[in-house]
């Protein structure tokens, strides 16, 4: 059990600016995510989101201000990182659990035998996400929810006080989204630290904390503070519908439900106006 203080941070940035070159990704921002909780970070496609979760996992060095994530610091890697791809090679002779056992690299080195440590830690994290049974299979033979499990529990491997997850529950089906949610719920239990992208608004209204991007941290705590008819439209702009009686709705194309897909929650949100909001 990790032990986590209340007023620990698990990641403190100030005037943080994060860019390709000349463009801009997330101009400056000063923001604080709590340990020990999940912190959803939410916005428009293009509004930095992934970039950040870069960031927090060192990948993307900032370039101007600061980023602290004590969990990698003085060399430490204690954060997993789970993107949001699944795509694999066809022509790629990997097994799932070789794939799960690549979490353990950090930690053994992409060259060391694995420890019985080392392989409990893998069998651990593949019953948790229920791919037991897929071990000896080829990632090419497993269907998109299978292979994001498969992921996850790379993830989950890898001994970490953060997890970062980009769009877990993006276009997956039940059984996956069900295993998702209840990793979530045991890594929290744990004392982790859970930091997800999305872009269903009302997946952020279930997080303890909300990042609300657009080219910036536009608002930054709680989901009632942050998920206001104010601060979404500031954040989405024209992509935002509203639906009478507080009720918030995001028209966003490249992200409408597939069919045969799992649809975690309904994608509308009912907001209390800002109280701070002299146009509500």
């Amino acid at each position: 059990m990790r032990q986590v203080r209340v007023n620990d941070a698990a990641v403190m940035a100030s005037d943080l600016l994060l860019s390709y070159g000349s463009v801009v990704a997330v101009n400056k921002s000063s923001f604080t995510i709590p340990a020990g909780s999940v912190t959803a970070v939410i916005g428009p496609n293009g509004s930095g989101k992934s970039t950040l979760l870069n960031a927090i996992a060192g990948l993307h060095q900032p370039k101007s201000g600061s980023i602290d994530v004590p969990a990698r610091a003085e060399g430490s890697h204690r954060i997993a990182y789970v993107l949001q791809t699944t795509k694999v090679s066809e022509s790629l002779p990997i097994s799932v659990r070789e794939v799960v056992a690549m979490g353990r690299y950090a930690e053994a080195g992409a060259y060391r035998p694995l420890s019985d440590r080392d392989r409990k830690a893998v069998d651990h994290a593949m019953d948790r996400t229920g791919i037991t049974d897929l071990a000896s299979k080829h990632l090419h033979h497993l269907s998109g929810g299978q292979r994001q499990r498969v992921f996850v529990a790379q993830g989950l491997a890898q001994d970490h006080d953060i997890l970062l997850l980009d769009e877990p529950l993006t276009g997956i089906d039940l059984p996956t989204a069900q295993a998702i949610d209840s990793v979530i719920h045991d890594e929290l239990n744990d004392g982790c630290t859970v930091i997800m992208t999305t872009h269903d608004l009302s997946e952020a209204q279930f997080a303890d904390h909300v990042l609300l991007l657009s080219g910036r941290v536009v608002a930054a705590g709680p989901p009632d503070q942050v998920l206001t008819t104010e601060h979404l439209t500031d954040a989405y702009g024209p992509s935002l519908q509203h639906l009478g009686e507080g009720g918030i709705f995001i028209d966003d194309p490249a992200h409408k439900p597939v069919p045969g897909r799992h649809t975690h929650r309904e994608r509308s949100i009912h907001t209390e106006p800002d109280p701070t909001d002299r146009h509500g």
